[in-house]
């Protein structure tokens, strides 16, 4: 019988297993996890000819490297970097035959932050609330890669995508986020709201999977006091004590007792993934649908 698994030679800054994340477990303080460039992690599995809930590993700005036990096709895309088999260098964001045995290299990222690898038949690591994905802030799911784990692989589901090229959106130069004001928009000051819509931040070093950090000028609260703890959804936007904006990813709390002031349209999240410490970040406010 084929031995269907990947050896961790090199596990990077901070490789983890993702897929399309375990929503609707709020309730028990289970985040939805999950990639955070949905889009990216799709075509690499589109790429290799897996289904769009296969387990894909997500690097973090320098890339990874891994040893198949048998042949497979891998793709490679997000954040843009250099891929090599063996030395030899091949194709980012197409499929890629790799041999069994072969040395495969994602290198770190000339671009953006997060890189995604897929290879047929997908990571197989044992489900946990129907996801494999890693969440670092409940600790549910794999750990994040260590060198020299061994990761098991599924059964390919068919042929590879017959592409040279997939075009992927490039990471931002400058980070657009659409906002739709509230719920607690009204615990600050007119000023601060002004300043929230108007002025420019940048990405903070400090964001990881759980939250989108800034740095920038901060916002005034109109009212005095804490929240007590209420709901926190996917892109919102929490301004703690420091008044500088945190926009929730795929790992975020699922309570909160600091002001939401907006929340970011879903479809600008995937952007957020790929925004490098320092990139410049602007608010846009957008009707309340």
């Amino acid at each position: 019988m084929t031995d269907r698994a990947l050896c961790v030679v090199r596990a990077g800054a901070l490789t983890t297993v993702q897929d399309l994340g375990r929503p609707g477990h709020a309730h028990l303080g289970v985040p939805r996890s999950g990639a955070l460039d949905r889009p990216a992690a799709a075509l690499v599995n589109r790429l290799v000819g897996n289904p769009p809930d296969a387990a894909v590993l997500e690097t973090t700005l320098n890339g990874c490297a891994v040893r198949p036990r048998s042949a497979l096709t891998a793709a490679v895309g997000g954040a843009p970097c250099r891929v090599t088999v063996d030395g030899r260098p091949v194709a980012w964001g197409a499929p890629v035959h790799v041999p069994a045995g072969a040395l495969l290299d994602v290198g770190p990222a000339v671009a953006g932050v997060r890189g995604y690898l897929a290879v047929s038949g997908g990571i197989a690591v044992e489900p946990v609330l129907g996801s494999r994905s890693t969440d670092l802030l409940s600790g549910l799911g794999p750990a994040p890669l260590t060198d020299g784990a061994v990761l098991p692989l599924g059964t390919p589901a068919g042929g590879h995508a017959c592409v040279d090229v997939a075009p992927q959106p490039a990471p931002p130069a400058e980070l657009v986020l659409r906002v739709t004001p509230g719920p607690r928009d009204d615990w600050f000051t007119p000023g601060a709201l002004r300043t929230f819509t108007t002025r420019a931040y940048r990405v903070s070093a400090a964001s990881n999977r759980i939250g989108l950090r800034t740095e920038g000028p901060a916002l005034e609260r109109a009212r005095d006091g804490e929240l007590p703890s209420e709901g926190m959804v996917l892109g919102a936007v929490q301004v703690p004590p420091d008044g500088r904006p945190v926009v929730f990813l795929a790992d975020h709390p699922t309570t909160g007792g600091y002001p939401v002031i907006a929340v970011v349209r879903t479809a600008d999240l995937s952007a957020a993934a790929q925004a490098a410490p320092g990139t410049p970040v602007r608010f846009i406010a957008v009707r309340r649908r």
